[in-house]
């Protein structure tokens, strides 16, 4: 799979857009749980890649 998303946090809320819909459910949360905890490391307007490993 191969997910874009958009994320902005502001006053600790997350708000997350991961398209396409397709396999979503995968990865949201830890996504969610992982820009909540490095957001302020990560630049404003950056390109990122993520590589996610799992099991099914």
């Amino acid at each position: 799979f191969c997910w874009d998303f958009q994320w902005c946090c502001r006053e600790g809320n997350l708000e997350l857009i991961v398209e396409p819909a397709l396999g979503r459910a995968l990865i949201q949360d830890a996504l969610g749980r992982f820009l909540k905890q490095w957001d302020y490391q990560l630049e404003a307007g950056g390109d990122y890649e993520f590589t996610v490993r799992a099991k099914f």
